[in-house]
């Protein structure tokens, strides 16, 4: 009996994503729960195992395609005599379970177009069938889809060899290219630096104490704990902290989830595990969504200063910069101290700069406090 694997609901209004990779061939046996395909949505890269056990009879879509949420992807078992080869679209109110094809396109009029990119086009109102994508493998990017809009028309001479190697921009990449796309056009980001002393600080449970610390602050400073929605501030009364990590990949932020209830211990062990993860490619959907704030430290690559971009639809990110020996006055007296850049950017349509800079004070103030405690 064949049983037709569909993309699932992976949650946070997504309602599409890519397929990133194939874990498995058509022919190839599989068990249950083994690694079956590699989905890649707007927030992060997803392992997906198989559901059932048996023999991947057809696989429908191919590496590299965006579809919605409720195509059929596989078929694991029995292919069936219906002669259908296109994705198709599962209901979960029907019984028996009816399939709709969806007529496939030929290729050369196959639209290949981002989430994002499909709703720019929507909303300025522009036929992706009519655009001529300069992207990788053709894919149509947002400049196309403005240039149409406006008029304007690409000219790429195709009688000319493309100078250099094309690379696609696919999975935790390609999230990364649209998501900060996205956070830099909407936010009017605003950047607050100030230094910290970190002689007393244990950098090995650097990120941990920092968590601790902006948990505690941003109990004071509330509308830093937030999302900017249709425009309105939404104040949010959990503490989901992200902490940006840097993996092979590419960038991708877990979830510590309710931060405010861990002792400086269990962040610890919290933190560990999640950038083990991270770096393993193991991390679950429900460890990537819902931060409320972020966190960014680039250990040992971190430079004197950075300006992190805002994880979007947060309003606030902090980062923590290069930590090393500076010459520093001390009552009067030039010390060496282990001293650090923090900065707090903020999202400047619904933070001033003077809460920014007092969260960001309160931050170095307990991160400096508990290291002489």
């Amino acid at each position: 009996m064949a049983y037709e694997f569909k993309l699932p609901d992976l949650g946070e209004g997504l309602t599409e994503g890519e397929i990133a990779r194939w874990l498995v061939e058509e022919g190839q046996d599989i068990a249950e729960d083994a690694p079956l395909v590699e989905i890649a949505t707007d927030k992060t890269t997803v392992e997906i195992p198989s559901p059932a056990a048996g023999t991947v009879s057809r696989i429908l879509v191919p590496e590299g395609d965006v579809v919605p949420v409720g195509t059929v992807l596989v078929v694991i078992g029995d292919a069936g005599t219906d002669g259908s080869t296109g994705p198709v679209l599962v209901s979960d109110t029907e019984t028996p379970p009816q399939r709709t094809v969806v007529p496939s396109q030929p290729a050369a009029a196959k639209v290949r177009a981002t989430p994002l990119v499909r709703k720019v086009a929507a909303e300025l109102g522009v036929d992706l069938g009519g655009i001529t994508g300069t992207g990788p493998q053709g894919r149509i990017t947002e400049e196309d889809v403005r240039n149409a809009a406006s008029g304007r028309v690409s000219v790429t001479d195709t009688e000319t060899r493309p100078e250099g190697t094309r690379v696609p921009l696919r999975g935790v990449r390609r999230q990364m290219f649209e998501h900060l796309t996205r956070a830099h056009r909407e936010i009017p980001a605003v950047t607050w630096v100030e230094e910290c002393d970190f002689s007393n600080v244990d950098l090995k449970r650097l990120v941990p104490l920092v968590v601790s610390a902006v948990t505690e602050s941003l109990r004071e400073f509330p509308e830093l704990n937030a999302r900017a929605e249709d425009g309105e501030l939404v104040l949010l009364d959990r503490y989901d902290i992200g902490v940006a990590v840097q993996t092979e990949h590419g960038l991708v932020v877990p979830v510590v989830h309710g931060a405010e209830k861990l002792s400086l211990e269990e962040l610890d062990a919290e933190v560990k595990r999640l950038a083990e993860a991270a770096n393993a490619g193991g991390l679950k959907p429900e460890e990537l969504r819902g931060g409320t704030f972020t966190v960014t430290s680039a250990g040992k690559a971190a430079g004197l200063f950075v300006t992190p971009l805002i994880n979007h639809p947060e309003v606030a990110i902090l980062g923590i910069h290069r930590i090393e020996e500076r010459a520093v006055v001390r009552d009067g007296e030039v010390v060496v101290r282990r001293m650090g850049n923090v900065s707090v950017t903020f999202d400047h349509r619904v933070i001033d700069g003077k809460r920014a800079a007092e969260f960001g004070l309160a931050v170095i103030g307990r991160l400096q406090q508990g290291a002489e405690a």
